[in-house]
């Protein structure tokens, strides 16, 4: 009998044990989409390091009237007394019960780490524990191994100490349940999902977390730390919003819909180069692959009419997340594949980190409404799969990319002008639909897309002649024969038309009064653009 009943315990266990071990992982509900949230207490960070903490994931408080503080830009909703705080508290009860509720199968000492390696399951410490150097979870080959730890107490970690995840085992695999205060020392690097019962959790700077921090009732208080919200056990693929077609504007690495378009310097260029309306100078065909187009042509009007299209998409492509300083912008923030809203004057300093976490089609959309610039030597770094052809930004405002800047994808502007400066390299394109665009030395690579490119060629210039330039009233058009019967239309700076005449002869004198100033010119016939350019009215 006794035999019998051991045989019966110990397979009981057993088949509890790999039913945890395999696939029973507390169900977070929503409020797994935080990687930090309180039911009810504040959640802050530190401001002297609020652009040295980085956070992917939602950030939030159920409290009532309370609201998240300190924060930098975060890769995530903040989510405060609302209705999705609201259903994240209640999920995090029903998670917590969950957790309390399952049965421990190993009993560790107080003193985690010390290079200690340990085996999925449910762990009990019925008292406060201390995390100390190393402790590696070990999934055993099982990417669905769970690791629960039911700390009776307060969790405490020295500083430096760290999980390490090996032979399969995931961060969104590892619980820690804790009915005390949590806190953790500077460069720590801690793997799961925390919850605080009736607790406060606090993380020291220089931290690392692959997971959440999370309290039923306490404050959260983060100082300079990482964090992220953990990949895998069926979390959704990011995949961003459907890309914009292109068109023809896929074979342009540097254009302006109506303005010039003027280089200094030695600027290499993979890509067509041209404007819709003014001129196109300074660029060395040697050093372009592609077509530099001097004067409005053919090419140049679908491009302009393909762009105000690829503007007006990315425009009404509605946010997933708004980046709420964009004075902020960079200083090593990751973004993942979303539409991003920046809702005034952005800055991008330093590095910005996209990271496509493994999906190769992943899109990124960042959409400025103000100008944008960046810092020298400015910097955006591709992560896990990310790439420039799927890299999108829409500024509604000007464009100024300081010298030795490395950007990456297509920059859409919307009437403003775009300054590409000195020793700046783009992977993609900048494109403006109204303004000026000047670079000074600079590389410029097409992504892929472009089939029809040519290289080292230059569209011809046909003849036309205008005089006096600067003229008062009156001035003549001469045309060769191949160029009669053309429109000759005049436009403001703004892209306005201010005049328009048929020239059907060889000389054709015109009679003008305009308001003193300059002036763009533009000469069509049946076979498209002839010639462009500047007239002053004095």
């Amino acid at each position: 009998m006794k035999t019998k009943l051991l045989f019966y315990f110990t397979t009981v266990t057993m088949m509890f044990t790999g039913f945890i071990a395999n696939s029973q992982a507390p169900v977070l509900g929503s409020s797994a989409n935080f990687v930090l949230f309180s039911s009810n207490g504040a959640v802050s960070c530190n401001v002297t390091n609020s652009l040295m903490t980085h956070l992917t994931g939602n950030v939030g408080t159920n409290t009532s009237g309370a609201t998240s503080t300190g924060f930098g830009n975060v890769n995530g909703v903040m989510q405060d007394n609302n209705l999705a705080s609201s259903q994240a508290a209640a999920d995090l009860q029903i998670a917590y019960n969950q957790i309390n509720s399952l049965i421990p199968n190993y009993f560790p000492s107080s003193q985690l780490g010390n290079g200690n390696t340990l085996n999925p399951g449910v762990y009990s410490i019925n008292s406060a524990a201390v995390l100390n150097g190393n402790l590696i979870l070990d999934g055993q080959n099982n990417p669905n191994s769970v690791f629960v730890f039911k700390i009776q107490g307060s969790f405490s970690t020295n500083s430096l100490s760290q999980i390490t995840l090996i032979n399969g085992a995931l961060a969104c695999n590892v619980f820690w349940k804790t009915e005390g205060l949590v806190d953790m020392s500077s460069g720590t690097k801690m793997k799961g999902t925390i919850v605080a019962h009736n607790a406060a959790i606090l993380m020291d700077v220089n931290s690392t977390l692959e997971g959440r921090l999370l309290s039923t009732t306490g404050a959260i208080t983060v100082n300079g730390i990482n964090g992220r919200i953990p990949q895998g056990c069926g979390s959704p693929t990011l995949t961003g919003p459907v890309a914009p077609n292109l068109a023809s504007t896929v074979c342009y690495a540097i254009f302006s819909g109506v303005d010039d378009v003027t280089n200094s310097g030695v600027t290499n260029v993979t890509g067509d180069i041209g404007t819709n309306v003014g001129l196109t100078t300074g660029y060395n065909s040697m050093n372009v692959n592609g077509t530099i187009h001097p004067i409005p042509d053919n090419s140049t009007a679908q491009c302009a009419a393909d762009l105000l299209n690829v503007r007006t998409y990315l425009n009404a492509l509605p946010q997933d997340i708004q980046l709420l300083y964009p004075a902020q912008f960079g200083n090593d923030l990751l973004l993942t594949p979303h539409t991003y809203l920046l809702s005034g004057g952005t800055v991008l300093t330093n590095s910005l980190f996209l990271d496509a976490q493994n999906y190769a089609n992943a899109v990124f959309v960042i959409k400025i409404y103000g100008a944008l610039s960046t810092s020298t030597f400015a910097n955006v770094v591709l992560l896990n799969g990310a790439q420039a052809k799927n890299i999108y930004w829409i500024v509604n405002g000007a464009v100024a990319i300081n010298d030795y800047s490395q950007i990456k994808g297509t920059v859409v502007c919307n009437n403003g002008a775009i300054n590409v400066g000195t020793g700046a390299n783009v992977e993609g394109r900048v494109l403006t639909t109204n303004g000026a665009l000047t670079t000074s030395a600079i590389t410029d690579n097409i992504t892929a897309g472009c089939t029809i490119l040519t290289t080292n060629s230059v569209v011809n210039k046909n003849n036309i002649s205008i005089y006096p330039n600067p003229f008062k009233d009156v001035f003549t058009i001469d045309v060769n024969d191949e160029n009669n019967n053309s429109m000759f239309s005049v436009y403001d700076l703004l892209g306005k038309i201010v005049f328009e005449q048929n020239i059907n002869q060889n000389s054709t004198q015109v009679n003008l009064n305009l308001q003193s100033g300059l002036y763009i010119y533009k000469l069509v016939n049946k076979n498209g653009l002839i010639q462009t350019g500047k007239i002053i009215s004095e």
